[in-house]
């Protein structure tokens, strides 16, 4: 008598890698992660040298990365990844307010942006779209979104989406106490390049001195981590 039965067909595992400086977040996405039969996580990094070897190392699915790193920016780092790896997917994971980033990171090559204060309940539920192939956002971010692509106005905007990428991440560095030649030598610059770009900061925030430069740049990192 001919087996008829159909030979069970075995999904092999989505891999996943999780780029974050902080330890909890990674160990909290690996043991959510690794609860799922169909993902895995098959490496971790915590600055944009080591998120780049393990990329091509590993050849992960999806990469989840932070905005803040160690010495570097999580949209620099999706620049990277994009232009290195087309196929690979990318997921945002950040404290930072999603109306100032997620935009920038999809501009960038991610396809979803989620705030740590969600993902216990909806990373997987992310990573899953994600690696379908579609964009995940929160209902607020694609309506946002859809209204700036329709040229509409946003009376929630804040003067801070107004920056560029560069200018946020100087923005950043400022409010976390770092001098001009500091922010030179940790972005590669030189500090003519940084000094217009803080003048250019203060240009567009409306700010007349680099004393009120620096106390809006600390209450900004304090409010956004």
């Amino acid at each position: 008598m001919l087996n008829t039965t159909k030979p069970t067909t075995i999904r092999k595992a989505a891999k996943i890698l999780i780029v974050d400086d902080h330890p909890m977040v990674r160990e909290g996405l690996l043991a959510r992660i690794s609860r799922q039969p169909d993902l895995e996580v098959c490496g971790e990094a915590v600055d944009i040298a080591g998120a780049l070897e393990q990329v091509k190392t590993t050849s992960p699915d999806l990469v989840i990365i932070d905005i803040s790193l160690k010495g570097g920016n999580g949209i620099d780092l999706i620049k990277r990844i994009k232009a290195r790896n087309d196929g690979t997917r990318m997921l945002v994971s950040s404290m930072y307010e999603e109306a100032l980033y997620a935009e920038r990171a999809m501009r960038a090559g991610a396809m979803g942006y989620i705030n740590k204060q969600e993902m216990a309940e909806k990373v997987v539920q992310a990573i899953r779209r994600v690696l379908g192939g579609k964009m995940y956002l929160s209902p607020q971010m694609t309506e946002h979104m859809l209204r700036r692509a329709l040229g509409g106005g946003d009376a929630d905007s804040s003067p801070i989406e107004s920056l560029s990428d560069r200018e946020i991440e100087i923005f950043t560095l400022i409010g976390r106490g770092r001098t001009t030649r500091e922010i030179a030598e940790e972005l590669h610059l030189s500090v003519k390049t940084v000094e217009t770009h803080r003048e250019n900061i203060k240009a567009k925030l409306g700010i007349k001195n680099s004393a009120e430069l620096g106390r809006q740049a600390v209450q900004w990192v304090l409010e956004n981590g």
